[in-house]
């Protein structure tokens, strides 16, 4: 069982139903769990593995609902015109880049990487987005320990 470190208080559905409200966003329902369970925080094991070309990064947060640093409401209208269409940023890396959650068909559930030293001009370009997994929950179960270091 993946244990998150310093995640933030607990949610009631309500304050997501609220969150995905006056975000105009569909959050899935096992990423709906997740924020039940851990709203946010640093995730004890913490790489993953991007693609053959990419190969592996390092989580750094998950993003939580509330006043935090961390705020996903805040990261949302950061990159609001970056993104993809139907994307939302869940997480971040070392690196500054972000791991999202596709909110919508085709990719609703999806879970991907956006890298920024790649960003095209047109954010919905996904030429720089890469396939991480079918859902949070695969996903979660791919963080590993790096045990090279």
């Amino acid at each position: 069982m993946l244990k998150i470190e310093n995640s933030h208080r607990n949610l009631s559905m309500e304050e997501i139903e609220q969150f995905e409200t006056e975000n105009g966003v569909k959050l899935t329902e096992k990423y709906k769990k997740f924020l039940l369970q851990w709203n946010g925080g640093y995730p004890e094991l913490s790489i993953f593995n991007i693609s053959d070309e990419l190969g592996k990064s390092v989580l750094n947060v998950f993003n939580g609902i509330g006043d935090m640093y961390d705020n996903l409401e805040k990261v949302i209208d950061i990159y609001e015109f970056r993104l993809a269409k139907g994307f939302i940023p869940i997480a971040d890396d070392s690196a500054g880049n972000v791991i999202c959650l596709g909110t919508e068909e085709p990719y609703y559930e999806k879970i991907y990487f956006w890298n920024h030293e790649q960003e095209p001009e047109d954010p919905d370009d996904m030429s720089n987005m890469y396939f991480l997994a079918n859902n949070i929950d695969e996903f979660l179960g791919n963080l590993y320990e790096d045990i090279e270091e």
